[in-house]
């Protein structure tokens, strides 16, 4: 059930809360987001809170397309604007702070779901009382399978997988297989305790987010996901659940331009710093 405009009262409990943060070109894909995400809350008998935080330039023609965007969704929703462009974690924890969910749904703005994720995800987390977060088969839109849950990384291993032309990334194919989870990821098996798993789809429990605080606001992009995943380790079970599936449109840093090698250089010297250092 998505709950209609003006039948919430202040306060109300929900069962899920789906938090996304646009910023830029993003734009172009969140209709797509939204019509997905309508489509998996209709699937629910249960209250759905919709809370878009927009990091994105001010001005008539984002405020145009954002409320096209936002014509995809049938139900009661909140846009978060004005605060300019604070980063990805602090922007995801100012939609925690507004989250009335039983569970809070991490997505990114790029994302599609499989009709049946919501459903699926909150129905894991309701039978496994030790899982504190689930995370998605992530597809391209090719169908072919994303690997982004992760080992613990070496800077070897980020240059490489980040920076590195396709010739001398095949030199090192068996190692960044390695690091991806290959061995262990795929589109059949439930995998307890990934490392590392991708911002792109986290569902959590609310009361395990906040325990954790959030992301950390220090990371602007990038790594943010990283760290999380790290310190959710001490507190909880995280689980890749392969009957969750999703496409990712997004790409890597690289192919962003300078500005965001920048923000991924800094993010990892942080992650790093943090959580130590591992050259090889």
């Amino acid at each position: 059930m998505i709950e209609r405009p003006g039948v919430e009262s202040a306060g109300r409990r929900t069962a899920l809360t789906v938090a996304i943060v646009s910023h830029g070109s993003d734009v172009q894909h969140l209709p797509g987001t939204l019509a997905s995400v309508n489509a998996a809350a209709a699937r629910l008998d249960e209250p759905v809170q919709l809370i878009l935080v927009d990091n994105g330039p001010p001005g008539p023609e984002r405020a145009r397309q954002l409320e096209a965007a936002m014509a995809k969704w049938c139900g009661a929703h909140e846009t978060v604007s004005g605060q300019g462009n604070i980063g990805f974690g602090r922007a995801h924890n100012l939609a925690l702070t507004r989250s009335r969910g039983e569970f809070h749904l991490i997505l990114n703005p790029d994302v599609e779901l499989a009709v049946g994720s919501l459903a699926e995800g909150m129905a894991f987390l309701r039978s496994h009382p030790r899982c504190g977060m689930v995370t998605a088969a992530v597809k391209h839109p090719d169908g072919g399978l994303q690997y982004l849950c992760k080992r613990y990384p070496s800077l070897l291993d980020l240059g490489l997988r980040g920076f590195a032309p396709g010739k001398v990334r095949r030199l090192f194919a068996r190692r960044l297989a390695r690091y991806e989870m290959q061995d262990r990821i795929n589109e059949r098996d439930t995998v307890w305790d990934p490392p590392i798993v991708s911002g792109c789809f986290m569902l959590w429990r609310t009361a395990t987010l906040r325990v954790l605080g959030g992301f950390d606001p220090g990371y602007f992009l990038y790594f943010e996901d990283f760290d999380l995943s790290l310190r959710a380790a001490s507190h909880t079970r995280l689980v890749y659940l392969p009957t969750i599936s999703i496409v990712h449109y997004g790409g890597d840093a690289s192919r962003k331009g300078m500005t965001h090698i920048r923000y991924f250089l800094a993010s990892a010297y942080r992650f790093f710093s943090r959580h130590g250092w591992k050259l090889y």
